[in-house]
């Protein structure tokens, strides 16, 4: 198919953006893209791409903005039960570490996922992937976490594995194991920390090439965060993962600086995710070593706080920066990254040029997919979207509401709101 006549088609070409260039859509005005199956073809002028292939069935934009398709990359998207109780309690002033030290928090949802069983869990997991593909996302990264048990895990990923297969959305699974300290182990922490480093990490990998012997290992994160992980757990966690050749990701600096970002740097790990509190060493760290920064600014928005990552240093420093919704049932139950696109340039002061290319090409580099998506260009995969506005400024200025017309999904279309079966 040809999509023509776009006001501003967002070809975001070139790779990662980092500083100066952060922020280059290059957009091409009355553009097209033709679509190959499910690849892109060629991108330029409505005209000569109309007189060059003047047999394919057209999609016309009539006026609207094209860019790519949204990417995610961190999500916590299966899960069961809700905390609404915890949020009514955050308004009274309890704080989300106290809430957690209590029972509550993450520990709350493990006791609710460990009860669901497949069905049910695969069922709440699928509603949340529609929502976010229906508000644009065509890629997102999915983490496990509200197990605590391998079996519990296992089930999560397999709900993951499942949705890949009958869902259009690009899922890339993350092992989060070291997500909290479960009951169970309350009095001895680092016996879990041993239990996932040692035990469930080399399961994991059995089961997953067992049963995917084709697909890439999952990533495996950690929750260094102090109540959570303290550094030696998540460096020894981090490490076997590594040696077992898992591709690594951090929960990092969101509450408190305790060698999160630092770790993340000296590590390889391909992203390190929250960086409220991360200090401009550690910024400068992650630059030198590749790591994505990856900001969720729906998080602090979430909990009412008033401390973002701080991206206009962290792009000064050097680094790629990505945005994330942080999709999770407690501090932010919203997978809308147009959403995360007007708190960034609220929030954080980004320009609605480099938010999107923060959620896009930026984005994808967070999960190792830059070669395939994040951007329109010929060769890549189809991911696409035509927005409902003539300015792409209109992501960031409008908030709330839905812009997406039509999805364009590995050279599929589909019209929201769209349900999965």
């Amino acid at each position: 198919m040809l999509i023509h006549s776009a006001s501003q088609v967002l070809t975001i070409s070139g790779g990662p953006q980092v500083h100066p260039n952060f922020g280059h859509l290059g957009i091409i005005h009355d553009g097209a893209v033709l679509i190959q199956g499910e690849s892109i073809g060629a991108v330029g002028a409505t005209d000569a791409l109309l007189k060059k292939y003047p047999q394919e069935p057209r999609i016309d934009a009539r006026g609207m903005v094209v860019m790519p398709g949204l990417v995610d990359p961190h999500t916590h998207l299966v899960w069961a039960g809700d905390r609404a109780a915890e949020f009514e309690q955050r308004l009274e002033g309890k704080s989300y570490m106290e809430i957690l030290s209590a029972g509550g928090g993450i520990n709350a949802t493990v006791q609710a996922t460990r009860c669901a069983d497949f069905d049910t869990l695969y069922q709440q997991t699928r509603q949340h992937a529609d929502a976010c593909f229906n508000t644009g996302t065509t890629t997102l990264e999915a983490k496990t976490g509200y197990g605590l048990q391998i079996d519990q895990e296992i089930k999560q990923l397999s709900v993951l594995a499942a949705l890949a297969d009958s869902h259009p959305l690009d899922i890339c699974p993350t092992f989060l194991g070291a997500h909290a300290i479960p009951p169970e182990f309350s009095d001895d922490p680092s016996a879990y920390a041993r239990e996932v480093a040692d035990d469930m990490l080399p399961q994991v990998k059995r089961w997953w090439t067992q049963e995917f012997p084709e697909k890439s290992l999952p990533f495996v994160d950690v929750f260094c965060e102090e109540g959570a992980f303290d550094i030696h757990q998540s460096r020894h966690i981090l490490g076997q993962a590594k040696k077992l050749g898992f591709p690594l990701k951090i929960h990092a600096d969101e509450f408190k600086n305790i060698g999160g970002a630092a770790l993340a740097a000296r590590m390889g790990a391909v992203s390190a995710d929250h960086l409220v509190k991360t200090s401009a060493a550690d910024m400068s760290a992650l630059a030198q070593a590749g790591t994505i920064a990856v900001s969720l600014p729906c998080t602090p928005f979430g909990l009412a706080e008033r401390e973002y990552t701080p991206a206009r240093e962290i792009v000064k420093a050097g680094c790629v920066l990505a945005l994330a919704s942080d999709l999770n049932p407690g501090t932010a139950w919203c997978g809308n990254m147009q959403f995360a696109i007007a708190l960034a340039c609220r929030t954080m002061r980004l320009t609605p040029a480099e938010a999107i290319a923060a959620a896009t090409i930026n984005a994808a580099a967070a999960v190792q997919m830059d070669k395939q998506i994040g951007s329109i260009e010929a060769g890549k995969q189809a991911d696409i979207l035509i927005l409902n506005v003539s300015d792409y400024r209109h992501v960031a200025y409008r908030f709330g509401n839905n812009l997406v017309a039509t999805i364009i999904k590995k050279g599929k279309q589909y019209i929201p709101p769209w349900q999965s079966q």
